[in-house]
């Protein structure tokens, strides 16, 4: 259990129209590679104490969104407020209120881990008995407590994200900023992380921004964005994007895909995509549709699946095409 000092409260932070307190506010962002846009016109805001989650495949835009965030790229255009800061204005500002873990380890393998800890402190000032203090807690925090003497080279690959997220979090951060934070972890190291960042956003009340492309893993943040290509193309709860889809997902498939499709729109009215070599379509009970849709094409179905909707069905209805399927994107970030 994360045992944390109470969030200082920020009375800069803007309010939603909602009238909940803003952590990140960005209006209208555009960013560009040379000739590739990697974020094009997005607006979002992240709400103080969320666990949120940008959640996209590679070339979406989401690591570019990360390194405006976290300051290390300059805004080219439009607006980002982070806790009350401009971005254009007051990266400083941002750099002192925010935590960071990277996405590519951050750890000297030949110190300790109360080494690493203490190195990053120093960069923000922290020494003599308050360092001593926060040192102590963190360690306590992430169960490391027993390793603070541990070569950090010796330990686990889930044990070493401990030590980047205690690093993150030495100056007591209000915002915590986190790219493919369960990068090459065991099933069991990823489900740790999400436990200590759950209760890290409800005992201290930390606002918590990650990138992810894992499906799955964005199904526990409190909010997720969705980004394609650079744009922002589905926001909200995961429970409330997915009862934006509709009904349940029916996926058949048959060696052409394109008349299939025509047909079941032609005989039932519904809307069917050719996902990559297969018909995707959403209905209401769908159980209730399966054996009407075989008997009605029997030579045309090789092989039928029904499901709840997922966050793959909700990127689907946005896009067009499946989570995974490669596009144009390379170069985007």
């Amino acid at each position: 259990m994360i045992t944390t000092t109470p969030a200082k409260p920020e009375p800069s932070t803007a309010q939603s129209t909602e009238g909940l307190a803003i952590a990140i506010r960005a209006a209208g962002v555009r960013h560009t590679y040379q000739s590739r846009q990697a974020l094009a016109d997005l607006s979002l805001e992240i709400r103080v104490g969320e666990l949120f989650a940008i959640l996209g495949p590679n070339g979406s835009g989401k690591t570019t969104l990360f390194r405006l965030l976290s300051t290390l790229i300059p805004l080219q255009a439009g607006a980002v407020t982070v806790l009350g800061h401009e971005l254009a204005h007051a990266p400083d500002a941002i750099r002192g209120v925010i935590g960071v873990v990277f996405q590519a380890p951050s750890l000297d393998r030949k110190l300790t881990v109360a080494e690493n800890i203490r190195l990053q402190a120093a960069l923000y000032g922290l020494s003599g008995r308050e360092l001593k203090t926060r040192l102590d807690d963190v360690l306590t925090q992430f169960s490391l407590g027993d390793r603070a003497d541990e070569l950090t080279e010796r330990l686990s690959g889930g044990l070493r994200r401990r030590v980047e997220l205690a690093k993150g979090l030495i100056h007591q951060p209000q915002l915590l900023l986190l790219d493919e934070p369960s990068t090459g972890l065991d099933p069991a190291a990823r489900s740790d992380l999400w436990q200590y960042l759950r209760n890290l956003r409800d005992t201290a009340g930390t606002t918590i921004v990650l990138t992810t492309h894992y499906l799955d893993e964005a199904e526990g943040a409190d909010r997720i964005a969705i980004l394609n290509e650079g744009r922002l193309v589905a926001l909200g709860a995961p429970d409330a994007l997915r009862a934006e889809v509709g009904g349940d997902s029916i996926t058949i498939e048959t060696p052409a895909p394109a008349e299939l499709a025509e047909a079941i729109r032609e005989q039932f009215g519904w809307s069917a995509h050719v996902i990559e070599s297969a018909v995707r379509l959403e209905v209401r009970d769908g159980h209730q549709w399966i054996a009407r849709l075989v008997e009605a094409f029997p030579k045309r179905v090789a092989a039928i699946r029904l499901g709840k909707p997922t966050l793959e069905d909700v990127f689907i209805a946005r896009t067009g095409h499946r989570f995974w399927q490669e596009r144009h994107a390379e170069g985007l970030q």
